[in-house]
């Protein structure tokens, strides 16, 4: 049941659902709160059921001969786990808290029936396992076509986001350590500093506190771009 005022109420999955069936999915629930750092799901490991994050932040990540890679980020309002929950193989990735994280558990029964009544939440699904297949062929496709600068330029265009007053430049806050965007790009950490360094001796790029700033984000674009 949930904790206190915790509900599924609160999660987009569910918006379809009326007052009735969102009690019955609260009740269906276990909750728990994991501790930043925390490893919640390991790689190959057993069990079905479906993860909801409603506060918080976990990484997806696999363990490869050559270290660690990161797949994504999953934040308030998403949720992990339904593979296992759709197929019942064992987890396909592995899953640690980066902050303190509120989740509710709920089993792949549940999911499955919820996903059959309300088209809606099939629909989510839906578009979440398509995204999640071109995101995976995305990165396939850099890995086999771009140089490790070039994955790293790739990278850091995807975390960044539009600066304020209109500016050209974006916004990369928190900054990811050189180690974990080595790990986003199958790269080493040196390799990493090699390019961010480069790019600040450029004019490419700029070290803020607490972010980093790419001034120029339609060039970085076109130096992954191949030749015409």
């Amino acid at each position: 049941m949930a904790e206190g005022s915790e509900s599924l109420a609160r999660m987009t999955l569910f918006r379809s659902l009326g007052t009735d069936a969102i009690r019955n999915a609260d009740q269906a629930c276990s909750w728990r709160r994991a501790r930043a750092g925390e490893q919640i799901l390991d790689y190959q490991s057993g069990g079905t059921d479906l993860f909801l994050v409603l506060r918080g932040h976990v990484r997806v990540t696999v363990i490869t001969e050559a270290g660690e890679v990161i797949l994504r980020d999953i934040r308030d309002d998403e949720f992990f786990g339904e593979i296992a929950a759709i197929d019942g193989l064992p987890r396909s990735s592995a899953i640690v808290a980066v902050t303190d994280t509120t989740l509710a558990r709920m089993t792949a029964a549940v999911f499955r029936r919820l996903v059959h009544a309300h088209p809606d939440v099939c629909d989510q699904l839906l578009l979440l396992l398509a995204s999640q297949v071109r995101m995976l062929a995305n990165r396939v496709n850099e890995h086999s076509t771009l140089s490790v600068a070039q994955r790293i330029y790739a990278e850091l265009l995807r975390l960044a986001r539009p600066g304020k007053d209109g500016k050209a430049e974006a916004v990369i806050s928190p900054p990811p350590t050189h180690s974990e965007l080595a790990a986003r790009v199958g790269t080493r950490r040196e390799a990493v500093t090699r390019e961010l360094n480069g790019l600040e001796r450029d004019g490419l790029l700029e070290r803020r506190r607490g972010a980093i700033v790419v001034l120029d984000p339609a060039r970085l674009r076109r130096m992954i771009e191949p030749p015409a």
